[in-house]
């Protein structure tokens, strides 16, 4: 069964257009067709002004947790690697509405789109159900990397580390990809993994108030993103362009992460996996405080930010000593200039990175930002 709340629409509700046939007794079911307002999440990580700079192109991400289910129409032809095994079905549902806010394609049928539609989406389910085996997990991971895999997105991690597990996440990361996980344990105090390993991007959740949602907390949380009232693509589909909404699983918040790590691994090719990392934890909106917290980390994601701006290729992550940075030329998104005056290609000026007071954190605060803000509550429907 799918494990998030709110997942259950009212046969009336706002934006349904009709019904498609039922996946199975106990399984995932779509929503309808979503028609309504573009959804707050994508409203907030807005990658349509990313568009004419990238759309992912040439990247393949690895969705791993409980399959995808490949006969969802807003998935591109050809555009899920692999074979037509488990992997390509999604009883449960996560898997698919994950890999639809990776890549999901804009069809003229619905406002939804996914962050990064010109990738390839690696299906690898290990588990069906919460609590899944952490060697099975490592075996995945393990996977995506033999298949060259830049960004990996654990969209259902396991609830316990293992000693295979860790080396699967240091496989990874000196085969030079990005593991992104969800920080989605629901008791006090608990962690859940690889997201709480050294090298993982942990990332958090909000709500439309941009208030955290998850319950998972702690120093390795890196950044936050949308994680509930989503919307996304639907196991069960049979054909259809199909959806769920409203969904809230801090677990999803995850995918938008991967989605943007992937905008910024095909605009800047010459980066690392860990200075990917680096670049979307410096450029995100910091929280109130200014430093790092628990639920939040350094901050909610800034994908135009992490995309456009111009960073040292040595600028240390949050936490290390500050370095001098000069502020870009800005160019306007619709007309990106030639990748060969990548320094001219910044859209948003950075200031430099200061050391914040409180925790002597680094901190790349961009112009945008500082001029104007972050108020979560101009995204609420």
């Amino acid at each position: 069964m799918l494990a998030v709340a709110g997942l259950v629409a009212a046969s009336g509700a706002s934006g349904v257009v009709g019904a498609p046939a039922a996946l199975g007794e106990g399984c995932a079911n779509p929503s309808g067709t979503y028609t309504g307002e573009v959804p707050w999440g994508q409203r907030l990580v807005d990658p349509a002004r990313l568009w004419p700079l990238t759309r992912g192109d040439g990247q393949l991400v690895a969705v791993v947790g409980t399959g995808v289910d490949g006969q969802n129409a807003q998935f591109g032809p050809g555009q899920l690697e692999g074979g037509t095994g488990t992997e390509r079905t999604d009883c449960d549902g996560r898997g698919t509405i994950a890999a639809g806010i990776v890549g999901a394609q804009p069809n003229p049928s619905t406002t939804f789109a996914g962050v990064a539609p010109g990738v390839r989406l690696l299906p690898l389910r290990y588990t069906a159900s919460d609590g899944g085996d952490p060697g099975a997990l490592a075996g995945a991971i393990d996977t995506a990397v033999d298949r060259h895999a830049g960004v990996i997105l654990v969209a259902v991690p396991a609830a316990a580390d293992s000693p295979a597990l860790s080396a699967a996440v240091s496989r990874a990361r000196s085969a030079g990809a990005v593991v992104v996980s969800a920080a989605s344990a629901t008791q006090q105090g608990a962690r859940t993994y690889p997201t709480a390993t050294s090298g993982v991007l942990a990332v958090g959740s909000v709500n439309p108030a941009g208030e955290p949602v998850q319950t998972e907390a702690g120093d390795h949380v890196g950044v936050a993103a949308p994680g509930a009232d989503l919307v996304s693509t639907s196991a069960g589909a049979g054909g259809a362009v199909a959806h769920r909404w409203p969904v809230t699983d801090p677990g999803l918040a995850a995918a938008y992460v991967a989605g943007v790590a992937a905008l910024v691994r095909a605009y800047h090719p010459e980066l690392s996996g860990d200075q990917v990392v680096t670049r979307l934890t410096l450029t995100a909106h910091r929280p109130p405080s200014g430093t790092h917290d628990p639920r939040l980390g350094w901050g909610v994601l800034d994908a135009y930010a992490a995309v456009s701006s111009t960073l040292p290729a040595d600028v240390p992550p949050p936490g290390a000593a500050p370095v001098p940075v000069t502020a870009p030329a800005v160019v306007p998104a619709a007309a990106p200039a030639p990748r060969s005056s990548d320094v001219a290609a910044g859209t948003i000026a950075l200031a430099g990175v200061a050391l914040a007071a409180a925790a002597g954190v680094a901190v790349a605060a961009v112009r945008r930002a500082r001029r104007r803000g972050w108020r979560p509550s101009r995204f609420t429907p």
